[in-house]
C-alpha cells in the first residue's frame, strides 16, 4: 500500500514538472512533427507561464516548420493560445496566478505550457471562451488590421477577397460586410461558397470551374476591384495584378499555394499605378496598446454576436501532424484548434 502510494505521488511529481509538446527537430513537411516530452518552462522575468487549454492552427506555424521563417532548430512550433496562468515571474505586474488569458506571436503553442513575455498576452472577456479565444487572436486581429489599416475599406468599395471560407477569409468577409463593401468572394467547393454568402460576400466565385479574373472582370463591368486581400500567394498572384483599378492596392498576407515569382516593379505601374504590400500582424500589434486595442474590439464584437466565429475541428495535441496536413491541402473551412 506504501508503494502504491509512493508511486502515485512520484507520477503526481513528474505530471507537474514534464509536459508534453509538439517539436520540430528538422525542416520538412507535416511528418516531422514529433511528440516529445520536455520540462514544464519556468518563467523569467517579465514573464508567464501559461497553461494551455486551446492552440490555434495557423499557416505560420506551417512556414516555421519549412523553414521558410527562421527558429533555432530543434523547437516547439505554434503561435496562438489561450489558458490560464500557471506561475510569473518577478517584474510582472497586472496578472496572477489562475487569470484567464491569450496570446499570439510567440512561438511555443503547441504544448501544455508557455512562458510568454507578459506584456504579449491578453485577458479574455467575460462570454468569451478558451476556445473562441485561440480561435479569435491571430486570424480575427489580422482580418482586423487588413480592412481597417492596410486598406481602410470604405462602403461600396468592392473588395476580392480569396479563400473566403477560411479562418482569416471568413472573419475578412463579415468585417468588410458590416463596413458595407461589396464583397467578391473565391472558394473551392460550393460548400465553401455557402458558407462565404452566410458570412455576406454579394458574390462568390467557385474557382475550380470558373476563371476568377475573368469572372471578378464580367461582375465588375471590365472596372476591377479597389483592393484584394490575398493570402494564397503563388497561384493567385499573376491574376490579382489584372483586376485593380488604378492606384488599386494588393494586400498580400499569406501565401498558401507558395511564394510569389519575383518581379519588375514596373509592372505595377504598367497596371495602373498599382499597389503591393506584404503586411504582417506582428507590425500592427507592436506595442502594448495596439495589441490590447485589437484584441479588445475583436473579442468586443464575438461578444456581441456581430462577428461570428467557425470553429471547423478540434484535435489532440498528438494528431498536430494531421491537423496541419487538413490546413495545407485547404480541405477545411473556418478555425481549426488543437486541444492538450
Amino acid at each position: 500500500m506504501a508503494g502504491d502510494n509512493r508511486f502515485r505521488n512520484q507520477v503526481r511529481r513528474r505530471r507537474l514538472t514534464i509536459m508534453k509538446a509538439i517539436q520540430v527537430p528538422r525542416h520538412g513537411g507535416a511528418e516531422v512533427l514529433t511528440q516529445v516530452e520536455l520540462p514544464v518552462p519556468q518563467p523569467k522575468a517579465n514573464e508567464i507561464v501559461v497553461k494551455i487549454s486551446a492552440i490555434g492552427i495557423n499557416f505560420i506555424d506551417v512556414y516555421y516548420r519549412e523553414g521558410r521563417y527562421p527558429s533555432t532548430l530543434p523547437f516547439v512550433d505554434g503561435m496562438e493560445a489561450a489558458g490560464v496562468i500557471h506561475a510569473i515571474g518577478s517584474g510582472v505586474k497586472g496578472w496572477k496566478a489562475g487569470d484567464r488569458v491569450g496570446y499570439c506571436g510567440v512561438l511555443g503553442a503547441y504544448a501544455e505550457y508557455a512562458a510568454i513575455p507578459a506584456d504579449r498576452g491578453v485577458r479574455i472577456q467575460k462570454g468569451i471562451s478558451d476556445r473562441q479565444a485561440a480561435a479569435a487572436l491571430l486570424q480575427g486581429m489580422t482580418a482586423h488590421y487588413l480592412v481597417y489599416d492596410t486598406y481602410p475599406l470604405k462602403r461600396r468599395e468592392i473588395a476580392l477577397v480569396h479563400a473566403a471560407a477560411g479562418g482569416v477569409g471568413l472573419l475578412l468577409v463579415q468585417m468588410a460586410k458590416r463596413i458595407g463593401a461589396r464583397v467578391i468572394a473565391t472558394v473551392g467547393t460550393d460548400e465553401k461558397a455557402k458558407l462565404a454568402r452566410e458570412a455576406g460576400a454579394c458574390d462568390v466565385i467557385v474557382y475550380t470551374r470558373q476563371d476568377f479574373e475573368a469572372e471578378t472582370k464580367r461582375l465588375t463591368d471590365g472596372k476591377g476591384v479597389h483592393v484584394i486581400y490575398d493570402g494564397v500567394g503563388k497561384s493567385t498572384f499573376d491574376k490579382d495584378l489584372n483586376l485593380l483599378r488604378p492606384r488599386g492596392y494588393l494586400v498580400l498576407f499569406g501565401a498558401a499555394s507558395g511564394p510569389v515569382p519575383a518581379f519588375d516593379p514596373i509592372l505595377l505601374s504598367q497596371k495602373g499605378s498599382i499597389f503591393l504590400t506584404r503586411p504582417s500582424l506582428g507590425h500592427h500589434i507592436a506595442t502594448r496598446k495596439e495589441l490590447e486595442q485589437r484584441s479588445r474590439e475583436v473579442f468586443q464584437q464575438i461578444a456581441g454576436k456581430k462577428l461570428k466565429l467557425r470553429i471547423e475541428q478540434v484535435y489532440k495535441l498528438s494528431d498536430a501532424a494531421r491537423a496541419q496536413q487538413d490546413l495545407e491541402t485547404r480541405r477545411t473551412t473556418g478555425k481549426l484548434l488543437l486541444v492538450p
